[in-house]
């Protein structure tokens, strides 16, 4: 009997962050521009970065992104398992994009099996409606300690047969190790699916590399099918905070440069859709960093509180480390302050949680007049609006906490939020992906904070870079990667 071939690929990688994101995106813009029905799938993201499908499901960022690269609408079959960590032993489940209660640290291993189902139930469903599903691992597949129970990795391949190519970051250093000891670790029944090695970031001569390579491939019996350069103006929606300000190298925000805009965004402990900075940090003429320094998060012309999984527990962080006094030192000298969604939050009155983090009532800076309670309800939604004349179509919320207006005092609406002098607050993740919005929002608080910074006459939108960014990456594939050995070991290559 003839095995059927495989129906997608699996994209495996020798740590977190070493690239699979990154792969299965140019993977699907690369093939989608042959002309094949491309679908992403993640069997199971551990991730605070989501987003909405207009269905209303909540998938991670990273889907999300990846079905733009392939140009299908993204759906919760493509992650059908999101888990939201809230503390370092228990995270928050959602199943095809909606909330399904938590999962402790000591069920990791075991105890996940209707997940396990309602994942390749998901995969089943668009191997039969797409010509190839390219699928993205997570972790590493030599994890052997949760091998026993796992579904997104080499369980993945093996329930549906699918070839596993395993990327690695030569950036991070040893990288043959990393490779080689993948290998080592996986049983013979998993390695037999181990068909490919790629290796992502280089820089420098390939020649120098390729001895390393050949003795991997000798040892190994795997062939590598591509070692992609450094990219430099290539960014991507992270999984996971590891990755947070990715694009900016330096440590402080310049004093001097009056013609820039200076942004700071507080790291909370459990920084949620932390995406939310990439719109600022690509607009030309703003320089963004993500910190934990009071004094860096004291001078910059804009300070920003993003989003938490954990509220209140990121609120306390803040009172901990003396950031919430540089937070009302701001308002207070009229220096600008924006708060999104968990941040938000923490500027109001007061905050009432028995869900998220279950911690009763406890005060907020008492910033904007706003008095925030969490429900058992989570709100999945994909609003529009507008501030100041300016359309925001480009938002989505996904919280509990619902925030409502308290006390009296004069405040001026701001998307769905408020403001008052020079804070502003919304639950609106996504809104600055609005360029007209973000432009006229930025001069404002450019305005307020004394910068000369002024948007860029002709300067691409925010979506435009996106897609630029996809195609660049789709292009070094298709140069650096074979493409056709990959599709050969999966049904599109022999409908070819």
């Amino acid at each position: 009997m003839t095995t059927p071939a495989a129906s997608g690929l699996l994209v495996a990688g020798t740590s977190s962050d070493a690239g699979k994101s990154v792969v299965v995106a140019g993977l699907c813009r690369a093939l989608v521009r042959r002309g094949l029905r491309v679908a992403p799938f993640k069997a199971q993201n551990m991730s605070n970065n989501s987003m909405v499908c207009l269905d209303g499901g909540e998938i991670g960022r990273a889907q999300w992104l990846q079905a733009v690269a392939a140009r299908v609408e993204p759906t919760t079959a493509m992650n059908p398992v999101l888990l939201k960590p809230g503390t370092d032993r228990r995270s928050f489940i959602v199943v095809r994009g909606e909330p399904a209660g938590t999962l402790e640290a000591g069920q990791y291993a075991a105890g996940r099996g209707h997940l396990r189902d309602a994942a390749f139930a998901a995969y089943r469903e668009l191997a039969d409606a797409y010509d190839l599903v390219v699928c993205e691992g997570a972790g590493s597949p030599a994890e052997i300690n949760l091998r026993a129970g796992d579904y997104v990795n080499m369980g993945l391949a093996t329930e549906f047969g699918l070839p596993v190519v395993v990327v690695g970051d030569i950036d991070r250093g040893g990288i043959l190790a990393s490779l080689y000891g993948t290998w080592a670790l996986l049983d013979d029944d998993d390695r037999s699916l181990l068909k490919s090695f790629v290796i992502n970031k280089f820089r420098g001569d390939v020649s120098v590399l390729e001895p390393g390579l050949d003795e991997i491939t000798e040892r190994t019996g795997v062939p590598f099918h591509g070692v992609i350069p450094w990219l430099l103006d290539v960014w991507l929606d992270s999984e996971d905070t590891l990755e947070v300000g990715h694009w900016r190298a330096s440590t402080a925000l310049s004093a001097t440069a009056r013609d820039r805009l200076k942004v700071a965004v507080l790291r909370l402990p459990r920084i949620s859709n932390a995406t939310d900075v990439d719109a600022l940090a690509a607009e030309p003429g703003v320089d963004v960093l993500v910190t934990v320094d009071a004094a860096v998060a004291e001078s910059a012309d804009l300070l920003v509180i993003p989003g938490s999984r954990s509220t209140a527990g990121d609120l306390a962080w803040l009172r901990e480390r003396g950031l919430a006094e540089v937070v009302t030192r701001r308002v207070a000298a009229g220096r600008p302050v924006l708060g999104v969604c968990g941040g938000y939050q923490m500027l109001g009155h007061q905050i009432d949680d028995d869900v998220e983090g279950r911690v009763g009532v406890v005060p907020g800076l008492g910033l904007l007049p706003v008095h925030v309670e969490f429900g058992e309800t989570k709100v999945l939604a994909r609003p529009t609006g507008a501030w100041d004349g300016h359309v925001v179509d480009t938002a989505y919320e996904i919280h509990h906490g619902i925030a409502s207006r308290a006390g009296s005092g004069d405040a001026d609406p701001f998307l769905d939020g408020w403001s008052t002098g020079a804070v502003w607050g919304t639950m609106w993740h996504g809104a600055f992906e609005s360029d007209g919005f973000r432009r006229a929002w930025l001069s404002h608080v450019a305005s307020v904070a004394g910068s000369h910074w002024k948007p860029q006459a002709g300067a691409a939108g925010f979506a435009e870079r996106r897609e630029r960014m996809l195609d660049t990456l789709a292009d070094a594939l298709e140069e650096h990667v074979d493409l056709e050995a990959l599709l050969d070991l999966t049904r599109a290559g022999g409908a070819r």
